[in-house]
């Protein structure tokens, strides 16, 4: 999904973004199906702030972490901006909320709840 509707520009680099209204259902949890994608989404919801792309270690290359990155932009889920050199993201949660009330929590609870079930942080 492309849309020009709601772009984050900085130094004259602009990421598209879906407003609220263009959000779909469908494209956030396709968004959120992925492992890797859920931990980056966990990550931010953990820290309630905005981290650079860099913060996050996961066993992927760079060029597959651009991608979950991209998804979950595309989606909804996250809002990326450039500060300097760091595209900086930060979890939509309002916008999740207001369109899907208590979708995020009770997901990031439930992985919670599998994470302690199968041993893993």
């Amino acid at each position: 999904m492309t849309t020009s509707v709601n772009t984050a520009r900085s130094g004259g680099r602009e990421l598209e973004h879906p407003s609220r209204a263009e959000m779909r259902l469908e494209g956030v949890l396709h968004a959120l199906s992925d492992p890797m994608r859920l931990r980056i989404v966990h990550e931010l919801a953990r820290v309630e702030d905005e981290l650079p792309c860099s913060h996050f270690d996961l066993p992927v290359t760079k060029s597959t972490l651009t991608h979950h990155f991209r998804v979950l932009r595309e989606s909804g889920v996250v809002q990326q901006t450039y500060r300097g050199t760091a595209k900086m993201n930060g979890l939509r949660r309002a916008d999740l909320a207001a369109l899907y009330p208590g979708l995020l929590d009770s997901l990031l609870g439930a992985l919670g709840r599998q994470n302690d079930r199968l041993g893993e942080g």
